[in-house]
């Protein structure tokens, strides 16, 4: 709204001062004095036209702008440096004016496209003064797909656990809207969901969460996973996914993700051989007599002599854990009365 009050502005005021150039009243040249108005409307195209160059480029990006700004004047300066270098020597007039025309063209020429091209390494020593935005405070997270229709990344930012900005990738809503549109009941309903959790992260006040156009070039045959990795080397950002393949890539390529699967698994109680669970088998295991049940949580209990036991609450004593970035499995066995065992509440 302020951006549009400030253009609004900035109409008035050039429309102010171009009529009171071009009116009778303060004698403006006389090329001016017979067409007014063909004048006043042709100024006021050429200044608008710089509001339209601002609409039709909406998201600009500061390291441009600098590399554009500092290597234009890096380039007049040493156009002024060639000038005073010339002034000494025995030239003709012609040659010297030729050559400083020359400069004045090809030397802002050759800085702002040797800054641009060198940005993302090239620091000035000036304070206040940056090629590429530092990160200040906690890097942003890239969301992929996979977390957004799990659905728990909207569970935690009610906890206040993000004091970070989220950005979704535009293409990774595009792959949202195409799973939403698919013609699989299944991949509908995920897709849906998908667009569910973020407009309802959107409409959460706690957590700072955009949708960012991203504009790339040569994607061709880029994975979107490859992509969200890109992006998040570029912003120096991290990864925010519960895809297993996803975190692998990354990882590779020194990108830092933060897996939800790893963070359920951080969360869950802790349970040591020995120590009693109470669970209902639901089925029978895979090895012969096996039952299996679950927590509350969802983590999936082995127990051994279970599948005797079938849709029946027993008591089964841990033996053992396994746990990886996939998920955990406890595996036990039926408490016997001759093992005590340390008796803990699930």
């Amino acid at each position: 709204m302020l951006l549009i009050i400030i253009r609004i502005l900035y109409a008035v005021i050039c429309a102010g001062a171009i009529a009171s150039f071009v009116a009778p009243s303060s004698n403006p040249p006389a090329i001016v004095g017979d067409y007014p108005l063909v004048w006043f409307f042709g100024l006021m195209l050429v200044t608008q036209a710089f509001t339209l160059a601002d609409l039709l480029i909406p998201h600009k990006r500061l390291d441009l702008i600098s590399s554009i700004y500092f290597g234009l004047l890096i380039g007049v300066l040493l156009c002024y440096l060639l000038s005073v270098a010339l002034e000494p020597l025995n030239l003709l007039p012609y040659i010297k004016s030729a050559l400083n025309v020359l400069g004045l063209i090809v030397l802002p020429y050759v800085c702002i496209s040797l800054l641009l091209q060198t940005r993302n390494d090239f620091r000035f020593v000036i304070p206040y003064v940056e090629f590429v935005k530092e990160i200040k405070g906690g890097r942003p997270m890239v969301v992929d797909t996979s977390s957004l229709i799990d659905g728990r990344i909207a569970d935690m930012a009610d906890t206040k656990i993000f004091d970070t900005e989220l950005i979704v990738p535009s293409f990774v809503l595009e792959e949202l809207q195409e799973i939403a549109d698919s013609n699989d009941k299944l991949r509908r309903t995920r897709g849906r969901r998908g667009l569910d959790v973020l407009t309802r992260m959107q409409q959460n006040a706690k957590v700072e969460i955009r949708v960012e156009e991203v504009k790339e070039k040569n994607t061709e045959g880029l994975t979107v996973d490859q992509r969200i990795v890109g992006l998040a080397k570029q912003r120096g950002g991290r990864v925010l996914t519960n895809d297993f393949n996803l975190n692998k890539v990354a990882s590779v390529q020194g990108v830092d993700v933060i897996n939800l699967n790893d963070i359920a698994n951080a969360l869950r109680p802790r349970y040591l051989p020995g120590e009693q669970l109470r669970i209902k088998i639901i089925r029978e295991g895979e090895a012969y007599g096996q039952g299996v049940g679950y927590l509350d949580d969802g983590t999936m209990v082995i127990c051994e002599q279970g599948a005797a036991h079938l849709n029946r609450d027993i008591d089964v004593v841990v033996t053992s854990v396994l746990q990886n970035s996939a998920g955990r499995m406890i595996f036990g066995r039926m408490q016997s009365a001759a093992t005590p065992v340390a008796a803990k509440s699930v």
